[in-house]
């Protein structure tokens, strides 16, 4: 009989502890805490699926998931903008080469993308609605010249023909 203890006890352990891991990891962070870490405005879950493709840092991708929403079934919900603020502090610019050369020499094929030099500012883009309203931001400190050009043309609305 008292093997059989033995092995209950086990059991236990081996539940409360798979329970405890999925706990961890659909913990849903505040949204200071998505901030500080970066990830304010990766709204869709999708987007961390990106994200684990370029980056291999698995903390990081894990973040991003307690920071996310869930993609909906409907395509027709995937969120787009009107237009977006490249915002960062011009003194800064030096430690962020890939953002100059976006500034220098790609952003003039997003006419929707303002750059606005802010004083200590960390190199964000700050998504805008319809009627020019901030909806989300998005730190782009450690990003790519090529992976700010994707989300960029994946994020933001076609320019209405004039």
């Amino acid at each position: 009989m008292g093997g059989n203890r033995y092995i209950v006890v086990a059991v236990f352990v081996i539940l409360l502890h798979l329970s405890l891991n999925t706990l961890a990891e659909s913990e849903q962070l505040s949204s200071r805490e998505c901030e500080n870490l970066g990830f304010t405005g990766l709204a869709l879950c999708s987007d961390c699926n990106t994200l684990s493709e370029y980056v291999k840092d698995k903390d990081l991708v894990s973040d991003c998931f307690k920071c996310c929403t869930p993609d909906s079934d409907d395509a027709t919900t995937k969120i787009t903008y009107s237009g977006a603020v490249l915002e960062v502090c011009m003194r800064k610019l030096v430690f962020y080469p890939e953002v100059v050369g976006f500034i220098e020499e790609e952003k003039d094929q997003f006419p929707l993308v303002k750059v606005q030099y802010v004083y200590n500012s960390p190199p964000k883009l700050i998504m805008l609605d319809d009627a020019g309203q901030q909806k989300e931001t998005i730190r782009i400190d450690n990003w790519k010249r090529e992976h700010i050009l994707q989300f960029l043309r994946e994020k933001l609305k076609p320019k209405a023909a004039e």
